[in-house]
């Protein structure tokens, strides 16, 4: 995993890593594996994540086919700040 620090902007580089480590499952895994974890506890752990994947397919598909409506997208509350992040205009 790769991040450019630019402008001697550290803070950024590593808040932008720390999204991109978390989007990866990254701290999920660490925290998985910082204790033993029983066969029988695993088992049921990754049968719990493939019924949730399957569950997200089949939302998409339903979504992508027409039969159920796609999620509303989210508006900012009413008197949030917008952040300079990359679709910010600048000041």
């Amino acid at each position: 995993m790769q991040v450019l620090v630019r402008d001697n902007n550290i803070e950024q580089a590593l808040k932008f890593l720390k999204k991109k480590m978390q989007r990866e499952g990254i701290f999920r895994e660490m925290k998985r594996r910082s204790a033993f974890e029983k066969p029988s506890e695993k088992r049921v752990r990754e049968k719990a994540e493939a019924v949730r994947r399957a569950r997200k397919m089949a939302r998409k598909t339903a979504i992508r086919e027409g039969l159920i409506a796609a999620p509303k997208p989210r508006v900012p509350a009413p008197g949030a700040r917008r952040t300079a992040g990359a679709g910010a205009a600048p000041r």
